[in-house]
């Protein structure tokens, strides 16, 4: 999980905006994907050298992905890649399984033919992107088809909560892909499809055990792929 350098210069100029959102959608990704690892710093001069702009649009995309908590500016004005919290991951994972069973429960009992459509759509989009090796497109499509399970349950609250979990979670979440070198077995993409199926019969405990089990064995993947990982257990603590 090293930050790596692109060998090409990005080529302008950019419309304002254009320029703006250039360099958001490639730093996001880069975070996202861990491919600038947690705690790099962050240097508006390098940037700007990078993407070939000035510092007023850099600063833009670096405000937008501080509010998505990817970045934090530290006490002494420097900026960081934000640490991921690996000391109270135990806590995150209990309040993510917990919202996997209840926005999957409420989806069974409240959802509408409008909702399942949503839901299809991310899970087919999700297993176009497992098919394809696509990581930033499998945390993408897979945060989607969870918040739209979610929406169909009714509850704004929970909505709000899991989005803020999820949100979180990318990064944790590259780590689960990353245990199998990015080619998901086919058992846990058909997950979704069961879960899908169990909303549409509206079967709220079969719901409630399939988004349980899903959510363990994530946890379980998670969590073993840490103690193995050398890296991040001499990089202790972070957050």
């Amino acid at each position: 999980m090293t930050e790596t350098k692109d060998k090409k210069s990005t080529k302008g100029p950019f419309k304002r905006g254009a320029g703006v959102g250039h360099v958001y959608q490639t730093l996001h990704r880069e975070i996202i994907e861990l491919k600038i690892a947690p705690g790099s710093p962050i240097d508006e001069l390098q940037l700007a050298a990078r993407f070939s702009m000035s510092r007023t649009p850099i600063r833009e995309a670096l405000v937008r992905l501080a509010a998505e908590g990817l970045i934090t500016t530290l006490p002494n004005r420097a900026t960081i890649v934000s640490n991921i919290d690996f000391l109270n991951l135990s806590q995150f994972f209990d309040a993510l399984t917990l919202m996997y069973r209840v926005t999957t429960r409420l989806a069974a009992a409240n959802h509408v033919a409008a909702d399942l459509k949503d839901i299809n759509h991310w899970k087919d989009l999700y297993a176009q992107a497992v098919e394809s090796r696509d990581v930033f497109e499998m945390i993408a499509t897979n945060r989607e088809f969870h918040l739209a399970v979610a929406k169909a349950g009714r509850n704004r609250y929970y909505v709000e909560l899991f989005t803020r979990l999820l949100d979180e979670g990318r990064r944790i979440l590259r780590l689960y892909y990353q245990s199998y070198n990015d080619e998901i077995p086919h058992l846990y993409v058909d997950e979704h499809q069961k879960m899908v199926q169990a909303i549409v019969d509206r079967d709220l405990a079969l719901c409630d055990r399939l988004a349980a089990d899903h959510a363990d064995q994530i946890v379980r993947q998670i969590q073993s792929y840490i103690s193995a990982d050398t890296r991040i257990n001499s990089a202790l603590p972070l957050g």
